[in-house]
């Protein structure tokens, strides 16, 4: 027999040879064969995002919206009204009988409150007159007291005669710090200087100290600011100017740009005709002007306002 190198272990033919030459070994020396890649191969897809969390929309805030501006109420002094004064002067009674002058000032009232609704003026009504004495402090203070039975109105008399104030004497009412010294002094509040008196729709507003800008403190931007801060956001409260004679002082023509109605007293026996034009040439700025007739005497078969309502007659 033929000598063989022994062949030790066991396995099939594969293993055994395997072992012999070390097969393994030449196989751990050996790299991996490289793959090429073509190059017109599509590049990798992109990863795809995951797609966000659904929210549930948001509902947008409300817009802030300030509160609106509404006029303070009065702060200042309570007074009462000396009514015997009232009567003696020939004023109207805020609590007495229907008399033909109190008839003939509610109907100006009710002419007058048409004419304020949805004025862009405001609540705003100026008497004047051409010359003093010939009413005009007379009709502002009746229309005040006429406006002032009202139910749902109020009323503010402003004593704008800054050069001979009397509103508040005539009343019976104390003056103290008014108009001109709220112009004159920022510091001033304005509602502080209001007389509220015991007619509970009626407050008097004085003239204040007196100073020679009267018509210059009239013109400034802070009269406008003045006057809003008066009314703005009181539809139901009117101003009423008991001015200076027109043809005697100028602030009277300054007031009426402020206005929005501007009652000119005629006095039937005084007032002549060049004054009255003179007086209404002067009342520009916009103010609708209107002419109240004073001191005017009825014939017989005219307006009778005040019998009908007289004790003891009861006939229709």
């Amino acid at each position: 027999m033929n000598q063989h190198t022994p062949i030790k272990g066991r396995g099939s033919l594969i293993e055994r040879a395997t072992e012999i030459y070390d097969f393994n070994a030449a196989l751990r020396g050996r790299a991996a064969p490289a793959v090429d890649v073509p190059a017109d191969l599509p590049p990798a897809p992109a990863p795809i995002a995951a797609a966000p969390a659904m929210q549930a929309p948001m509902t947008p805030a409300a817009p802030i919206v300030p509160p609106a501006y509404r006029a303070p109420d009065w702060t200042g002094p309570k007074q009462p009204i000396d009514r015997i004064a009232l009567s003696e002067a020939g004023f109207i009674r805020p609590d007495g009988p229907v008399t033909a002058m109190s008839e003939e000032f509610r109907l100006l009232k009710r002419d007058l409150l048409s004419q304020l609704r949805d004025n862009k003026r405001g609540n705003r009504i100026l008497v004047c007159s051409a010359h003093s004495g010939e009413g005009k402090s007379f009709c502002a203070i009746n229309l005040a007291l006429s406006l002032a039975a009202e139910k749902d109105r109020e009323i503010l008399l402003v004593d704008a005669d800054f050069g001979k104030p009397g509103i508040p004497a005539k009343l019976g009412l104390e003056a103290g710090p008014g108009l001109m010294d709220a112009l004159a002094d920022p510091m001033i509040t304005i509602e502080d200087c209001v007389i509220r008196t015991d007619i509970p729709s009626l407050s008097v507003l004085p003239a204040g100290q007196r100073s020679n800008n009267d018509t210059e403190y009239l013109a400034s931007a802070r009269t406008e600011q003045l006057l809003r801060r008066l009314t703005d956001g009181r539809p139901d409260r009117i101003l009423i100017f008991d001015s200076p004679p027109l043809l005697a002082a100028s602030p009277a023509a300054e007031l009426a740009s402020h206005a929005a109605i501007a009652l000119l007293v005629v006095r039937a026996d005084k007032t002549t005709e060049s004054a009255l034009r003179d007086a209404a040439g002067m009342l520009k700025g916009g103010a609708q002007v209107q002419l109240l007739l004073n001191a005017v005497r009825f014939r017989g078969g005219g307006r009778r306002f005040g019998s009908y309502y007289a004790k003891g007659d009861n006939q229709s």
